[in-house]
C-alpha cells in the first residue's frame, strides 16, 4: 500500500468515524423529545377539583365516570370494598345525599411517569344532614392514584378513611 493510499483510506475511516459520532449525538439528543411529558404536580392537583366538582353536581354516576373501570375504591363511610362501577356508583349515590364538599388539608403529590400519579394526605368533607339541615365536618386520610387512560386521567385506586383520633 502507497503513503497516499494509506492517507486516503485514513482519511475515509475518520471521515466515517465523525458521521458516526454525529448521528449518535443527534439520535440521543432527540431521542427524548418524543416522549410524553410528566404531568406538573398542580395539574395532578387539579383532579380533585375535578372530582369535587363532580359531587357538586349531586349525580353518582358523573363521579363513576372519574374511575377507571377497574378501578378498587375504599370509601370514608362505607366498610364495603367497590371494585366495579355498579359498586362505585351505589356508594356515592347514598353519600351524595349528605351534600358534600370536599376541602384539601394536606397534600403531597407524587408524579410517577407521564401516565400515573399518586396524590394523598388529608382532605375534610362538610357534610349536611339530609333530614335536619345540621352541618357536620368529617376529617380523612386520603389516597388516590391517577393512571391516563386513553388520554384521560382516571381513578384507579382510592382510598379513603376518617381519622382515629377525633
Amino acid at each position: 500500500m502507497t503513503r497516499r493510499s494509506m492517507t486516503k483510506r485514513a482519511a475515509i475511516v475518520t471521515a466515517t468515524a465523525i458521521v458516526a459520532v454525529g448521528t449518535v449525538g443527534t439520535v440521543a439528543a432527540t431521542a427524548g423529545t418524543d416522549a410524553p411529558k410528566k404531568p406538573t404536580k398542580k395539574a395532578i392537583a387539579g383532579l380533585f377539583n375535578t372530582w369535587n366538582a363532580a359531587l357538586q353536581t349531586g349525580d353518582s354516576k358523573k363521579v363513576a365516570d372519574l374511575y377507571a373501570k377497574d378501578a378498587v375504591l375504599l370509601p370514608t363511610v362505607s366498610n364495603k370494598v367497590r371494585t366495579d362501577r355498579a359498586g362505585i356508583v351505589d356508594y356515592f349515590q347514598h353519600f351524595l345525599e349528605n351534600k358534600p364538599v370536599g376541602k384539601k388539608v394536606q397534600t403531597i403529590i407524587n408524579v410517577l411517569d407521564s401516565d400515573s400519579a399518586v396524590d394523598t394526605g388529608v382532605y375534610e368533607f362538610t357534610l349536611t344532614d339530609p333530614d335536619t339541615g345540621a352541618k357536620r365536618v368529617v376529617e380523612a386520610r386520603y389516597t388516590y392514584e391517577y393512571e391516563k387512560r386513553g388520554g384521560q386521567w382516571k381513578i384507579v385506586n382510592h382510598h379513603s378513611s376518617a381519622m382515629p383520633e377525633g
